[in-house]
């Protein structure tokens, strides 16, 4: 068992909300998945540090003022409203950007996220 077992738990929930919500909403992943890893390991710190997965993508005077407005908590206002994901997290099929995937390896964030903290 590896140390952060914790932080590991938080990380494969926000994989699965993000899988789920993909598939809801007819939305795909970033066709380079790396971009999608970086967002959920976000997520995931996020909901680690504040209780709650606040959009990683953007800058906040106060964290914790922003999580309890819930405006930019994940899913944010923008996409549950217009589809409109800043995070490129979710993408409708007809963005350039999409890929086909709805689904994302939990060891290939890992991954990913190993190569930020080195």
């Amino acid at each position: 068992m590896s140390a952060n077992t914790e932080s590991d738990k938080v990380l494969e929930s926000m994989k699965n909300f993000a899988e789920k919500y993909a598939k809801r909403t007819g939305t795909y992943f970033c066709v380079d998945p790396s971009v999608t890893a970086v967002v959920i390991e976000g997520l995931a710190r996020h909901k680690e540090e504040l209780g709650s997965p606040l959009c990683p993508c953007r800058h906040y005077e106060d964290k914790v003022a922003e999580v309890k407005n819930s405006f930019w908590n994940c899913p944010c206002v923008p996409m549950r409203e217009r589809n409109d994901c800043h995070c490129m997290l979710f993408i409708p099929s007809d963005n350039d950007f999409a890929g086909e995937e709805q689904d994302i390896s939990l060891d290939f964030i890992k991954e990913v996220r190993e190569t930020m903290a080195g």
